[in-house]
């Protein structure tokens, strides 16, 4: 049925790309991704030789979005179509690509803690200090662990041009609620600068950002989800800092260092709200108890490139990345243990913590004895210490667990008919081990048990095979197969075992989740016009679904099956005036009763709505642009879900303006120009009885701000 499916709509996108017109390409067009070096797909290659789905979303389009009083993670999933909505919340969870999860990346960095999954890997930057956002789609190992929806890679602020002395830009902004103008008021100030020394150079920036109350399209406070941590009510930072040296013409060493924090302010609590009756989860100002939601993240990356080595370019990079996550607090049944205090009393929360130290080597280079052939050969290691504390009591909820892996690799591509036919291939070959040591598991999980410690582990060998052939000039058909793994989430097994006598070696299965990526597509680009259609279909044998059990998401290894279409175009129709938009469909199920048929449908945790976005940007002058975005979130019902499950949709329409005036860059942007009224996709679509997790989506809000470039 996929491949019916993939022709048939394939067939039809030719049929419409074919028949638009060919002029030529105005001045005021974006620049297209051939001419983008895309640093997350690890090579040279130009983008037509890259037999896979991959957008670029640069500097102007982050800058539009910033207007708007985005984040990093709300620009992707704006502007890609198969990219969940946002819970607008600290927590990421359910939001995915192509229905499976993104592996964050700022500069080649991973930010992700797979060891103990808390999906808040797309907060750990903020959006200023990013120049581009390389977003790959589809399950791959080109970055290891962690990419089975793709990978979004947050690529930081270029080095200062050669000869230009300092420059740089500063930023204020300011976002309210159109009618609620008191608690919901926010700002941030932001600056970088940086100046080419000659052979040195150096940028350095900083920002600072204060959110207030967020309110829905019905005037309604906003519930703060006092668990899993919230946007509304914070204050984030951030510092970056990047420094280059230049050893010699061909050889250069390069400094990255990024610092994000972000912390409620506590100033409101929940209010629970009534799914029966349709009334959201609101918020009431109060005092919330305990050390508030956080994120403290910190990446460091070293890179050292020479261009000539061998007749090809040796690339060679050491990053660490040290991260803590707390959650909000409570006297859950979890936390509970009679030696410390009355059951039902206990209040305590938990610190997610990750420390990664890893390299990167690989070198890139044409093979001599046979003509159009170049070769991407490397290795990458990757050490990750994750274990989830109780701050309050000092308790041990999930054991430090460390990963240690190595990964030979090898790429090869080969160019053939003058450079229309691009063939590749590739083989990396994982070696993974897990190191627990002896533990014991809370008070609330069977009076607590000792578990042996162990080192279990895995070796897997993952590979990729594609094509790409220009038709015509403007034409590229590709197909691709591509593996991709990432780990179950083994804190989430490990601090529930309530069994005695358990042995880690024995127990813990970490067989990793094998992601096959099946992809064909058709790409056109000429002229004014340039539009995509790519059909897929991802499949493993032994997933990782989430389950909700007890009110808490626990991890099942099903098989599960996801297939879907993914449309997009743009035309410019005059000098002043382009066109586009984009749609995603997707259908996912599972095998949830072990008889080797995905027979059942993934639920809104697992899986997102099927969307289509437009958008409009116009020069109506020299100095003033418009843009008009609109989403459509269609309704789905899950087979086999609770009926309360079911997703009704909504619509979402964005307005940015733009004033270039002599002193700077003044812009309004007005998120959900039409003050919907709706509940969030992850809200609607799980926990079905749970009334204080009923959360609303932001209504409408306005932004103002100035950005200033020296």
């Amino acid at each position: 049925m996929f491949i019916r499916f993939a022709c048939a709509t394939s067939a039809l996108a030719l049929c419409s790309v074919a028949s638009g017109p060919a002029l030529a390409q105005s001045a005021q067009q974006a620049t297209t991704i051939d001419d983008v070096v895309v640093t997350a797909a690890r090579t040279a290659l130009p983008r037509s030789a890259m037999p896979s789905t991959i957008e670029v979303i640069n500097e102007a389009q982050i800058a539009q979005q910033a207007a708007l009083g985005s984040s990093a993670v709300e620009t992707v999933a704006t502007l890609i179509p198969s990219f969940s909505p946002t819970r607008q919340k600290l927590s990421g969870a359910g939001e995915t690509l192509r229905g499976r999860s993104p592996l964050f990346l700022v500069d080649g960095v991973p930010q992700s803690t797979p060891l103990r999954d808390d999906s808040r890997d797309g907060f750990t930057i903020d959006p200023f200090f990013i120049d581009r956002v390389e977003v790959i789609f589809g399950s791959n190992a080109i970055q290891g662990v962690g990419a089975t929806g793709g990978v979004v890679n947050y690529v930081t602020a270029a080095p200062p041009v050669e000869g230009a002395g300092p420059g740089g830009r500063f930023q204020a902004l300011t976002t309210v609620d159109d009618s609620r103008f008191g608690d919901s008021v926010g700002g941030k100030l932001a600056g970088i600068v940086g100046q080419d020394f000659g052979r040195f150079d150096l940028t350095v920036g900083a920002a600072r950002e204060y959110r207030g109350a967020y309110y829905d399209g019905g005037d309604r406070r906003v519930g703060v989800d006092g668990a899993q941590g919230d946007l509304q009510d914070s204050i984030s930072w951030s510092l970056f800092g990047k420094a280059g040296f230049d050893v010699s013409a061909d050889r250069r060493i390069e400094l990255m260092v990024n610092h994000f924090e972000l912390e409620g302010d506590g100033d409101y609590v929940g209010v629970a709200g009534n799914r029966g009756t349709g009334l959201p989860t609101t918020s009431a100002r109060g005092n919330a108890p305990g050390i508030q939601p956080s994120n403290d993240v910190t990446s460091a990356a070293l890179s050292y490139t020479d261009t000539n080595v061998l007749g090809g370019t040796l690339r060679a990079q050491l990053f660490a990345h040290d991260y803590s996550g707390v959650f909000g607090g409570g006297t859950f049944g979890t936390f509970q243990d009679t030696a410390i205090a009355p059951a039902g009393t206990l209040f305590d929360q938990s610190a997610n913590n990750s420390e990664k130290l890893g390299f990167k080597l690989d070198w890139q280079g044409d093979i001599a004895p046979v003509p159009g052939l170049s070769a991407l050969v490397g290795a990458d290691a990757l050490r990750d210490t994750t274990w989830q504390g109780l701050v309050l009591t000092g308790r041990d909820w999930v054991p430090e667990t460390r990963y240690e892996s190595l990964a030979p690799f090898v790429q090869l591509n080969q160019r053939l008919l003058g450079g229309r036919l691009n063939l590749s291939g590739g083989l990396r070959y994982e070696t993974v081990t897990l190191f627990v040591d002896d533990f014991r598991t809370l008070a609330s999980y069977g009076g607590g048990q000792q578990v042996d410690g162990g080192e279990p582990g895995f070796n897997e060998l993952l590979s990729n095979i594609g094509a790409t052939f220009e038709v015509v000039p403007g034409l590229k058909a590709y197909g691709s197969f591509a593996q991709g793994f990432s780990m179950a989430d083994v804190g989430r097994v490990l601090r529930g075992i309530n069994i005695p006598g358990q042995d880690v070696d024995t127990f813990l299965d970490i067989s990793p989740v094998i992601t096959d990526n099946y992809e064909i597509g058709l790409e056109f680009s000429r002229g004014d016009l340039q539009a995509s259609i790519a059909a897929f279909r991802s499949e493993t044998a032994k997933g990782a679904r989430l389950v909700l059990v007890g009110g808490v998401y626990e991890v099942a290894r099903e098989a599960t099956g996801i297939e879907g279409v993914e449309i997009s175009a743009r035309y410019t129709l005059s000098d002043t005036l382009r066109l586009g938009g984009g749609y995603a469909h997707l259908d996912g199920r599972s095998d949830t009763n072990g008889d080797g048929k995905v027979d059942q449908d993934l639920d809104g945790a697992n899986i997102s709505p099927d969307r289509l976005i437009l958008w409009a940007e116009s020069d109506l002058t020299d100095t003033l642009s418009l843009r008009l975005q609109a989403g459509r979130y269609f309704e789905r019902t899950f087979d086999g879900q609770p009926a309360e499950n079911d997703f009704e949709g909504y619509d979402l329409v964005d307005l940015i303006a733009v004033w270039r005036a002599g002193f700077g860059d003044i812009s309004l942007g007005v998120q959900n120009l039409l003050d919907a009224d709706y509940i969030s996709y992850n809200s609607d679509t799980t926990r079905p009885t749970d009334n204080a997790a009923y959360f609303a989506g932001r209504g409408r809000t306005v932004t103002l701000g100035l950005t200033r470039r020296f």
